[in-house]
């Protein structure tokens, strides 16, 4: 490995805490100037946007300062995680562009090892096995103004202790008979460190090792020792951990291991949506949404289903940057990020999600024109795309109102407005359903001088629409996800409700779309801007015979506002 230095570019910018931190401990020498992070989820879950933020920075930091990331799952509770989720998380830190080489590494690699450490511990009379229930160790546990009382177990011999637990090994006992707890303080001001359960009874079938062991180790007692093993320099924890750190430090020290540096960074809150990994599994368990990878979820893999890019999370985590307390970051900062990065990259089509027939009288009947529109303003080398204009074509329903008030810029009668790449038209007369009094046709003339190259082709008018042919138009189903909640912190609850009652009821809206003809070209996971209305993406469940679109955000933060941007 080279030898490790501050980099230079680092100057553009103020550091954060966590820099402070790293590039003191390489000027002291610390860890011979390594860093060593590691990236630890449990696989219990899908990981989610605030995991997002703790993959960027773990990786992140490991690569600005020329060091190593591990990714270890901390798999310590067989009834909770699954193969499955271990799966999805490595899918999960790839496609964010992160990559662990040869460092992947799970808690159970290490069960051995951390069962002789909680040996050394009750070795020197400072662990021993009790026989309490759980109700009685919560009861006498204490509060935080009252001191706990202790286990009428903890005068256990070191021989008896060392038997029990051999024999917890040996699966001699039910789950929940016996526990290993710590033997430190019952009157700390510091819950966790009022004797804590190091190892539990669990006769379940663990993912990796199978049936090898029945008892397992608290995550508070796998964690700080795995850090330990893998020679981890900083493990970066999230904020609700601090309290923990007195624990993970009086572990390291009385087994008299190497000891890594824990600090803590606050947690990613978005508004609009809950981070709770028991709440996400119950919205998917009891049917609000449809799956892990439902675009409306905070997953991962939900947001990339949705048509979010790896990079613009990865922008959106180096924007809200770290912070040392708790906040709330709004979701339009999120959703930003990822116009920034689909304004570069999108091909634009022109879509009409509520169509309106558009009549040019004075067009001739048979005629289908080909017209040339840029693919992506912002990249010339997208080149241009064709588009057939015949006599009827399809506007957004919206985009006309007979009776329009003040600075309405769009089409109404007697009135102008530019089709884009196309020519100016004026309304001339309406048809209306008699039964319904909707507007079914709208009947207009054109002026053929205002196509590009013709002689009136630079005559202004105040507003531009988007419009599909009717001949050539594709016909597509848009999936129009929207946020999850109605409540910008659905976890602040008035009296009597539960998060669930501020789901968003429109949080989705199907519609069929019509599109212009070069949709057809259009593959799974492909993102465009719907000129005029928004960015989607080609969902996973488009087939040959139709194709699925998914919004991934509106053109500009629309939120209670409607979704039309004017031309």
């Amino acid at each position: 490995m080279e030898e490790p230095k501050i980099p230079e570019e680092k100057a553009a910018r103020s550091l954060n805490f966590l820099e402070e931190i790293i590039e003191e401990d390489i000027r002291n020498g610390v860890n011979e100037g390594r860093v060593h992070t590691r990236f630890p989820p449990e696989p219990n879950g899908y990981l989610h946007i605030g995991h997002a933020k703790s993959i960027c920075l773990n990786f992140g930091l490991a690569r600005r300062y020329n060091g190593l990331t591990n990714l270890r799952f901390d798999d310590t509770n067989p009834v909770k995680e699954d193969v499955e989720y271990v799966d999805s998380i490595m899918a999960d830190v790839r496609w964010l562009g992160f990559d662990w080489e040869d460092r992947l590494f799970y808690a159970s690699d290490y069960f051995e090892q951390i069962y002789d450490y909680a040996m050394v511990l009750i070795r020197k009379e400072k662990a021993y096995v009790c026989d309490m229930t759980a109700e009685e160790m919560s009861e006498t546990r204490g509060t935080p103004t009252r001191p706990g009382k202790e286990s009428p177990f903890r005068t256990r011999s070191v021989e008896e202790n060392i038997d029990l637990f051999n024999r917890m090994r040996q699966g001699e006992f039910p789950d929940g008979s016996r526990v290993l707890r710590a033997k430190i303080d019952m009157a700390s001001p510091n819950m966790h460190m009022r004797d804590p359960v190091l190892y539990r009874i669990l006769h379940a079938h663990h993912h990796r090792t199978g049936d090898q062991w029945c008892i397992y180790p608290m995550y508070d007692f796998a964690h700080g020792q795995s850090d330990s093993i893998e020679k981890i320099t900083h493990s970066i924890c999230t904020l609700e951990f601090e309290v923990h750190r007195p624990l993970y430090e009086w572990f390291i020290r009385e087994i008299g291991i190497y000891a890594p540096r824990q600090i803590e960074f606050a947690r990613l809150n978005v508004t609009y949506t809950v981070m709770s990994k028991r709440k996400l599994l119950e919205l998917v368990q009891q049917g609000y949404v449809n799956g892990w990878d439902d675009p409306r979820m905070p997953t991962i893999c939900g947001l990339r289903r949705r048509g979010f890019t790896p990079e613009s999370i990865r922008n959106f985590a180096e924007t809200i940057g770290v912070a040392k307390r708790d906040n709330v970051i709004d979701v339009s900062l999120l959703e930003f990020c990822i116009r920034e990065d689909l304004n570069r990259k999108a091909n634009r089509l022109m879509a009409v999600l509520d169509p309106v027939k558009v009549i040019l009288d004075n067009y001739p009947d048979d005629q289908v024109e080909e017209l040339e529109s840029v693919s992506n303003p912002e990249d010339e080398s997208k080149g241009k795309r064709k588009l057939p204009f015949s006599k009827t074509l399809f506007i957004e329903r919206d985009d006309f109102m007979e009776d329009p008030p003040n600075k309405f810029f769009r089409l109404a009668p007697g009135r102008e407005v530019r089709l884009k790449a196309a020519y100016i038209i004026r309304c001339e007369s309406i048809v209306k359903d008699p039964a319904t009094g909707k507007i079914e046709e709208i009947h207009c003339t054109y002026d053929p001088m205002t196509k590009s190259g013709m002689p009136d082709s630079n005559r202004k008018v105040k507003g531009t629409l988007h419009w599909v042919s009717e001949q050539q138009a594709v016909k597509v189903e848009v999936r129009l996800y929207d946020r999850l909640f109605v409540k910008e912190n659905p976890d602040d609850l008035e009296e009597g409700k539960t998060y669930k009652d501020y789901l968003n009821p429109d949080s989705l809206k199907v519609v069929t779309a019509l599109v212009e003809p070069e949709v057809r070209n259009a593959k799974v996971s492909e993102k465009y801007q719907f000129e005029r209305i928004g960015y989607f993406t080609v969902d996973a469940d488009s087939t040959p015979e139709k194709l699925v679109f998914n919004r991934v955000v509106p053109l500009k933060d629309s939120w209670g506002k409607g979704d039309k941007v004017t031309g």
